[in-house]
């Protein structure tokens, strides 16, 4: 059997290679290429080019990669055409993977197409799903409110779940081992500070966070970085001038640890977040990690996804367990004398948070069979 993966960023990596152990799994000689990041490439998946290279968000952000985008767009297509695997399965990214199913489609309509991870049709752009049911087949949903709209417009769905609620619980041994590398010192109060996994929001967001952690408050806690290896030196570069101790990583160091794991290992070592809006609000929620989320992007992205917003909160926690406790600062509001009070607040009391981290947490599938099996079974079921 042969499958072809398309992922465009951190978290689509993480979801593709929960699913490339589900299936190699159940198919052990089962061929697998596609565009993967390094979570796939661990897991023997070649990658057509660097995954990174697609990790741009924001319309006036697009505008300048334009051409090379649709270079490997082209390469993309051609290279899945040429394989002709028993399905294509987009992850993801939509702006760069419903491409390529769609001109997937039109070249070869034999070619069974599979998104794994639902529009949020529910949130803006409800229009999505029935523009998608063109060329996709079938549809992987995250969250067990979402196959409803799918199905709706004709696509078959299956809810999955969510990997982070299949996460193992962080051990006492791993916190002190992690905390041994880094100097960090458990005796003192820590803060993640977590600017998003794309250079242009980190570019855009590290300036604001940068106010907020200069302020006399925050003075004496330790800052934990938790990065990747693409965005390293940036991090390091738009750090230079904060004062504070702070850790920076992105790889394993000398951690027995893989990298994915350590990450959330520095999550749970932590006492509070100051974080980008998206998938890391789940992460955080998963080793009841409270948190700040605050968000913000160009000025014509602002304008025209805030049009089109039908929810009153973009932070998934806040979505998934019906609150609101998890404070977040987007667009306009992401200011540093609005972040600041909340940030103080969650560090001061914070198990506001973690009756709404938990609900998260079962309504996502906790204590359920892995993710990546589900996604695995579902997709051989329906083939």
């Amino acid at each position: 059997m042969k499958v072809f993966i398309v992922t465009g960023e951190a978290s689509g990596d993480r979801l593709g290679a929960a699913l490339v152990g589900g299936l190699k799994q159940s198919i052990p000689d089962i061929l697998i290429q596609g565009v993967a990041g390094p979570e796939m490439k661990a897991l023997g998946v070649p990658s057509l080019f660097e995954m990174s290279e697609l990790s741009v968000m924001g319309i006036s952000e697009i505008f300048p990669k334009y051409l090379h985008l649709k270079s490997r767009l082209y390469q993309t297509v051609q290279a899945i055409l040429m394989l002709k695997p028993h399905v294509l399965v987009t992850i993801d990214s939509p702006d760069f993977c419903l491409r390529v199913a769609r001109a997937v489609r039109a070249a070869d309509p034999n070619i069974r197409t599979v998104h794994y991870v639902a529009p949020t049709v529910w949130a803006w752009r409800p229009t999505r799903a029935r523009k998608m049911a063109k060329f996709i087949d079938h549809v992987l949903a995250l969250f067990p409110f979402e196959p409803p709209y799918m199905e709706a417009e004709g696509m078959a769905c299956d809810f999955v779940g969510h990997p982070i609620s299949s996460l193992p619980e962080i051990s006492a041994a791993e916190l002190e081992s992690f905390r041994s590398e880094y100097g960090i010192d458990p005796n003192k109060k820590s803060l993640l500070v977590l600017p998003g996994s794309r250079k242009s929001e980190i570019s855009r967001l590290m300036p604001r966070f940068d106010k907020v952690l200069r302020h006399k408050a925050f003075a004496d806690i330790q800052l934990i970085f938790p990065t990747l290896p693409h965005i390293h030196d940036l991090l390091v570069e738009k750090t230079s001038a904060i004062e504070q101790s702070k850790f920076i990583f992105s790889g394993n160091g000398k951690s027995q640890l893989n990298a994915a794991r350590q990450r959330f290992v520095a999550y749970s070592c932590a006492d509070a977040a100051l974080a980008a809006s998206g998938t890391v609000s789940l992460e955080l929620a998963a080793v009841s990690t409270p948190m700040v989320i605050a968000y913000d992007m160009g000025l014509l992205s602002r304008l025209i996804i805030g049009a089109m917003l039908r929810v009153d909160s973009v932070t998934l926690v806040n979505l998934v367990s019906d609150t609101r406790d998890i404070p977040e600062f987007i667009g306009k509001r992401c200011k540093s004398q609005l972040i600041i009070p909340a940030l103080e607040k969650v560090l001061r009391v914070p198990g506001l948070q973690a009756e709404a981290m938990s609900v998260t947490m079962n309504l996502l599938g906790r204590g359920c069979p892995g993710q990546g099996t589900r996604a695995a079974d579902a997709i051989l079921a329906r083939l």
